[in-house]
Parts: structure tokens; sequence; C-alpha cells
């Protein structure tokens, strides 16, 4: 209970006070590439349930599908690069916090596609919370490329989570602990699907035309 009120108490201070920033980030991004700024992306939410995700766009309008660590750093555009290291890129999913679909601190969700992490989370019970804008694993600085430990960690978190525990991991994100969603540095990503939904190539959807 706690949680979800702390939840909606700062996502919604933080749409209030970050509004024009990602206003701002959404036109600079369609400078520099074209396109739209935000896009959807279906992901994996709490209990197995499929939902909508928001994020500023980072990656060029021709990147191929597949999941972020699968696909070349080649395709990053400049200022993608500089979002995704100061994370900005998820300041749209305060929306997903507002709307009880994410928490600010959980699991991140990951997408359909990533059989091998979704059965690892099932089997350490990291579905029982809602996936999270930070959680323990990326401060870590482990990412969906390690599917069995990163389940391990977030079924952990699942069971041990703690208010305390989400003020530090808040502040350890606020203040550059973990990394965003990482890159590939190979030439071609390794495509494990076709089924993956490619959100970087649906540029002119916003948060609004969600269903």
């Amino acid at each position: 209970m706690m949680k979800r009120a702390f939840d909606i108490l700062a996502s919604g201070a933080g749409l209030f006070l970050t509004g024009w920033l990602i206003g701002l980030l959404v036109f600079l991004v369609r400078r520099e590439s074209g396109g739209g700024g935000l896009f959807r992306q279906t992901r994996i939410g709490r209990y197995r349930k499929p939902f909508t995700c928001y994020k500023l766009r980072t990656m060029k309008r021709e990147t191929p599908a597949g999941a972020s660590h699968d696909t070349p750093a080649t395709f990053v555009t400049p200022l993608g690069a500089k979002l995704r290291r100061y994370k900005l890129d998820e300041l749209p999913q305060l929306w997903n916090v507002l709307k009880g679909e994410m928490s600010l601190v959980g699991p991140r969700p990951c997408l359909p596609m990533q059989t091998m992490l979704i059965m690892a989370r099932e089997t350490h019970g990291a579905f029982d919370v809602r996936p999270g804008i930070t959680g323990r694993a990326q401060v870590a600085g482990i990412d969906m490329s390690e599917p069995e430990r990163l389940a391990a960690i977030d079924g952990a978190y699942a069971r041990e989570q703690s208010f305390s525990e989400d003020m530090k991991l808040i502040l350890a994100t606020v203040f550059g602990s973990g990394r965003g969603d990482r890159v590939a540095l190979e030439a071609m990503p390794t495509q494990d699907t076709n089924e993956n939904q490619n959100a970087e190539k649906r540029t002119n959807e916003t948060p609004g035309e969600a269903p």
C-alpha cells in the first residue's frame, strides 16, 4: 500500500516537473533523426500481463528488430546515447507508473519474445511485483543479456522488497549508479525471433494513443 501510494505521488509530481523536459527532448529527437520522438512497445508486466510501455526514441528509424542488448551501438543516435547514459529515455514511463502498470522500482519489463527470461522470472517469482523504471539488478549493472542471473535477482527483490531499499535504489539511480539498456558492440544484431515488435519503428505514436 505504501509503495503504491508513493508511486502515485512521485510519478504525478515527476510528470508535472519534467513534462516540459520530455516535450523538449521529443522535439530534439525528431529534429535529429526525423519521425516521432516517442514510441510505444509491448512489454510483460505483473502476473505476465502485457502492457504498453513508453520511452523516448534513442535509435535510428531503420534499426532492425531485436532486443536492445542484441542491437549494435551504431544504431543509437548521438542524442540517444546521451539519453541512455543519463536514463532520460525512461522519463515517459512515469506515465506507466501513474497508471499502475509499473512501479518506480522493480524488475525491468521484458519483451514478449524474451522467452528464456520470462520462464526464468516465472520460476523465481519475479512476476509477483510490478516492473520498474529502475531496480536492484539495474543498479548492479546486470541486464537482460544474462537472463538466469537477472531473473534470480529480480525474484529475490520480489521476496525481500522494502520501502527503505526502494529509496536507496532510487537515489542510486538518480546519482548515476547502474546503466540504461545496453546495446551490443558487434557489427550485426542477433535475432532470436521475428515475433518481436520493433517499437523503435513506431515513431509517430504518443502516450495519448495508448489503449
